[in-house]
């Protein structure tokens, strides 16, 4: 299949990667030239703007958006609709609002452009070798893309959610649940490191993730952060929030659904920016460690 891709950052770079792996032609944009700089050495084709993208692909074209939520998105889309035809397909593969999507669908379909909201998880490493994909938006889009979501996810990663919205609606309550899992794993690893600040934090990691009730990747990036500094003593406690956590909350809020834990893992990280802490320390490795997110230096 042959994909256009805008956004060449952590994750977009690396999903070109996959995409070319699996046999896709990919013929890629991003405004930063050091970037497409470094893809055209990996053998993809790049253009020099938004608007030379749809002219180089042939047939049904597909488009995928890997950009930062928010207004970047609406930027792209509204460049990107002026040269696109009657059932070409938009890819959202970032993490926009629900809301958003919605919206963006309805605006797209006057022009018979169907907008396919991907959610996408995995991080950095599942970008490159294998994501997991939570897709909403036309039918039709999605069995013509059904081929190429299968071959860039995990075995059985990869759902199609139903109408507009719905793929990034359920990507946001998945981030919604890693806010509150991160959480717990922080605040544990504190009680354990306040008890005795000599116990191995990397081996109880490792141990816990064979066998226990409690294994899983968060688990297993636990044991990688503290292998490289044993009680992460080179970086600050400040945890950053993306946008999903808040929204997640939001929409609890909406829909009369209590989730004090979503909840609660949100209000830590605005804590966090204002005094270190431990707990604050594991979840800033540990975005790091899966999503390669920054992390402040001491």
């Amino acid at each position: 299949m042959q994909i256009g891709l805008i956004g060449l950052g952590k994750m977009g770079y690396n999903l070109a990667l996959n995409m070319k792996q699996k046999g896709h032609e990919v013929v890629a944009f991003d405004a930063n030239k050091a970037a497409m700089e470094r893809i055209q050495k990996e053998g993809i084709r790049t253009v020099a703007s938004i608007g030379e993208l749809p002219p180089v692909l042939t047939g049904r074209r597909v488009v995928w958006i890997m950009v930062p939520a928010g207004q970047v998105v609406e930027v792209v889309i509204n460049n990107l609709k002026n040269h696109l035809k009657a059932d070409d397909i938009v890819i959202d593969g970032g993490n926009s609002f629900y809301k958003d999507s919605i919206n963006r669908a309805k605006e797209l379909e006057k022009t018979g452009v169907h907008l396919l909201d991907c959610g996408t998880s995995g991080g950095i490493d599942g970008a490159r070798h294998g994501i997991c994909t939570m897709i909403g938006g036309w039918k039709d889009a999605f069995d013509f893309c059904e081929p190429l979501f299968k071959s860039i996810s995990v075995e059985q990663g990869y759902l199609y959610t139903g109408k507009s919205g719905s793929g990034h609606f359920v990507k946001m309550i998945h981030n919604g649940i890693e806010y509150g899992m991160m959480q717990s794993i922080a605040e544990g690893f504190e009680l354990i490191h306040k008890h005795n600040a000599s116990l191995d934090l990397a081996s109880i990691a490792k141990v816990w993730n064979h066998g226990s009730v409690v294994r899983s990747w968060l688990l297993e990036l636990t044991q990688k952060a503290m292998e490289k500094d044993k009680n992460l003593e080179s970086i600050k406690g400040v945890m950053h929030s993306s946008g999903e956590g808040k929204w997640t909350v939001e929409t609890a809020l909406e829909m009369g659904v209590p989730a004090p834990v979503i909840t609660m893992s949100l209000l830590m990280r605005y804590r966090s920016q204002q005094e270190d802490t431990f707990s604050g320390k594991v979840v800033a490795a540990l975005r790091n460690e899966f999503g390669g997110h920054e992390v402040e230096k001491k």
